[in-house]
């Protein structure tokens, strides 16, 4: 019997739901919903970097209508825009039950970065991809939590290749009607503007907001045309420009972030600074106070009590630092504010207050300012108490007051989309959906969790996947075939895409770039010279002849944008470029362009091994090998930062042991001879090692056992509790 048309009215509603449903970023990491968006133009999808906001815009308000008139299509929206709303309006959530303080005073992130989406491209690398992963873990967890950032309105720049394999970068405008973002406006309507003091300048701003499921987050910008082109400027680019940029950015996150927050009302009750980019903060929190007639040592005391300080940097270079006549022209106007002197500014991000030709460390602020502080993995933390010692003389390093919380990733937002459906089915009812009461083989974890996202990171779902009975070798390697054709399909398509000037032949040899059968290894980052892109490749000899051997064939994936400032990095980039097309490594090791998040997402479910070879101790934490375990990509890397603590020596790979020589080249020709000799001794005997079947039961026994040990410990449903328990609700 076929079903009455919908009434005006209710196509009305469903629009203006699908409307409001693009604006709030839950769609990025609900699978049902990607699939509505994908299906009104499976094109523009893919062309406009998975957006439903510009899908939206795409599909004519006539055609939409049209497609919602399918009534199989409309139950489909009905179905997720419920979705969406109980997840809005969920009232049990873990944040009433464990910080209920923390709803109506919310904890204030503030960050220079946020990788939420590749739809929203304002990010550099893994310090916004780990800020937007805290977010949207903060909205599950039903955490009070808004985030402060800036829109950049070019973003971070886009690579292409040139003929001499040499990063070229450039840069797009991102148009905010095209985006899931909406201006921040008063109760007429109007966009709600706030200053800051810049020089002898009173910089306007306004900003956007940013729905991330349950928490806002707001994205500073001075582009308004009241303000001087350089001051319009500030918001152009992620790290644009040179120091005097680097330091008004800092000044517009810091101060402005606290002023936009008095302006909408909010009275947070943690002041969370990512990094010292925003440690600018502190001093808008203690001319507050100053204003009210309190002293200084109150005021920092009071600054103090509502600040933490999370640092990501183990590199004394990578810490912001400003010199005298730097801080005196970007103060000039905001120290009449204040209350104070130059110099007395300039003791607070010093060392040693009254060394007159020591510089302005941001970090050394944030430290100054924070009841607070903690590195991002255990390591990390050793590594940042014998750095900043010098703060705390006399104080035994193991002493200082600098913890840790070892960073993870949103689990959900990580997941490539046949990885979502492949578990939800692990977690439902003879195929469908359990809801809490009913029965079924997984309703356990439904009716504990009473929601996809709190069941699929529950530690107890995961410690299924060691039992062959709940899902079979079989099953585990039929998926890793999927999601390995799925990468090296879409290889192929961005390699056509780079290439140039293409012949109807060179059409055809792209069809037949890469093996699906092989070992695939990724190397997908920053390319950072610390993170030694080419190290693998010192052993050229020994590659080639194992990329060449029919019986056990390896073929390398490799993606990664260089610092549009560091030639070094880009030279890595190019060397390994050189290496896919002109040597014998041709047709098995290839670079994809353009290394963005969708980029990252295809890599790390689609490669059988994930490389990692930092010099350590330099990588604080890293987070993209946490996202191959729910894949069933195992890690081959360094024992620095979260492998250190996740490696167990049945869940993936070690390159050396847990050490390292102080000499650099001592360390990379080991760390070389090491990840050469667990590749050929480790890596490849036991994943060629097949049964009778053909299946690699050892192999598959290590993807069960990263999954059971990794995926559930090293996300961010887990790191976000914890900085509610240890921080945010600790005073």
């Amino acid at each position: 019997m076929s079903k009455k048309p919908l009434t005006p009215s209710e196509l009305t509603e469903l629009i203006a739901g699908l409307n409001r449903l693009a604006r709030n970023l839950w769609w990025t990491w609900n699978q049902e919903s990607q699939e509505i968006f994908q299906e009104l133009s499976p094109r523009g999808w893919q062309n406009l970097y998975h957006n439903a906001v510009a899908v939206l815009r795409e599909v004519s308000d006539y055609e939409l209508r049209v497609h919602l008139q399918d009534p199989d299509f409309a139950e489909r929206v009905r179905r997720v825009l419920a979705s969406f709303d109980a997840y809005l309006n969920e009232k049990n959530t873990w944040g009433k039950a464990n910080a209920p303080d923390l709803l109506k005073n919310p904890v204030i992130y503030f960050t220079a970065e946020f990788g939420f989406h590749e739809t929203l491209p304002i990010a550099a690398g893994g310090l916004g991809i780990l800020a937007g992963d805290h977010a949207k873990s903060a909205s599950d967890l039903g955490l009070g939590f808004v985030g402060i950032s800036l829109f950049y309105r070019e973003g971070y720049f886009q690579q292409s290749i040139n003929q001499d394999n040499w990063q070229v970068d450039y840069y797009t405008q991102l148009q905010p009607k095209n985006l899931p973002i909406e201006p921040v406006v008063d109760k007429n309507g109007e966009p709600i503007v706030c200053s800051v003091q810049m020089g002898v300048s009173e910089v306007k701003f306004k900003a956007w907001r940013v729905n991330v499921g349950r928490c806002p987050a707001y994205l500073l910008d001075t582009n308004l045309p009241e303000n001087e082109q350089h001051y319009r400027d500030l918001t152009l680019r992620v790290y644009g420009g040179d120091s005097t940029t680097r330091i008004l950015q800092e000044i517009l996150l810091g101060i402005g972030g606290v002023r936009l927050m008095r302006a909408l009302g909010v009275e947070p009750s943690v002041y969370h600074m990512n990094e010292g980019h925003a440690a600018f903060l502190a001093l808008e929190l203690i001319r507050e106070k100053l204003a009210l007639g309190k002293s200084f040592a109150d005021a920092l005391n009071f600054a103090k009590k509502q600040c933490i300080f999370t640092t990501h940097t183990p590199v004394e270079a990578g810490h912001d630092r400003f010199t005298a006549s730097l801080m005196d022209y970007a103060f000039k106007g905001y120290l009449s504010h204040l209350k104070m002197s130059l110099d007395e500014v300039m003791a607070l991000g010093r060392v040693n207050p009254t060394d007159a030709n020591e510089p302005f460390c941001m970090t050394v602020l944030a430290l100054k300012s924070a009841r607070a502080a903690n590195g991002v993995s255990e390591l990390h933390g050793q590594v940042s108490r014998h750095m900043w010692q010098c703060l705390w003389p006399g104080v035994p390093e193991e002493k200082i007051p600098i913890g840790h919380i070892t960073n993870g990733i949103h689990l959900l937002g990580w997941m490539k989309g046949p990885v979502r459906r492949f578990w939800r089915r692990r977690l439902t009812s003879n195929g469908a959906a359990a809801a809490p009461g009913t029965t079924g083989p997984n309703t356990d974890f439904w009716n504990k969790n009473n929601s996809w996202e709190s069941a699929i990171n529950d530690p107890a779902f995961w410690q299924k996947m060691g039992d062959p009975n709940f899902i079979s070798d079989e099953e585990i390697w039929a998926l890793r075939y999927k999601l390995r054709r799925e990468l090296i399909e879409f290889a192929r398509r961005r390699l056509l895409l780079q290439g140039r000037s293409l012949s109807q032949g060179d059409f055809i040899a792209f069809d037949h770039l890469l093996n699906p059968d092989a070992l695939t290894i990724g190397f997908a980052r920053r390319f950072a010279t610390y993170k030694r892109a080419p190290l693998i490749f010192q052993q050229f000899e020994q590659i080639v002849k194992l990329v060449n051997d029919k019986s056990r064939p390896v073929q390398f994936i490799f993606a990664g944008k260089a610092h549009p400032r560091d030639d070094e990095g880009k030279k890595y980039i190019q060397h390994v470029i050189h290496l896919s097309k002109y040597s014998e490594l041709k047709g098995h090791l290839v670079f994809i362009e353009n290394y963005d998040i969708h980029v990252a997402r295809s890599m790390v479910s689609g490669c059988d091994v994930w490389l990692n070879n930092p010099r350590r101790p330099l990588e604080a934490s890293g987070t993209s090998g946490q996202k191959a375990g729910c894949h069933g990509c195992l890690n081959l890397s360094i024992l620095d930062g979260w492998w250190r603590e996740g490696y167990d020596g049945t869940n993936g790979f070690a390159i050396g042991d847990d050490s390292h020589p102080a000499s650099i080249e001592e360390q990379d020709r080991l760390d070389s001879e090491n990840l050469f000799k667990a590749l050929t001794q480790q890596v490849i005997p036991t994943f060629y090692d097949r049964d009778s079947n053909g299946i690699p039961k050892k192999w598959i026994q290590m993807i069960r056992r990263a999954m059971v040990t990794l995926v559930p410990q090293f996300s961010t449903w887990r790191m976000v509790q914890d900085y509610s328990n240890k921080y945010y609700t600790t005073k």
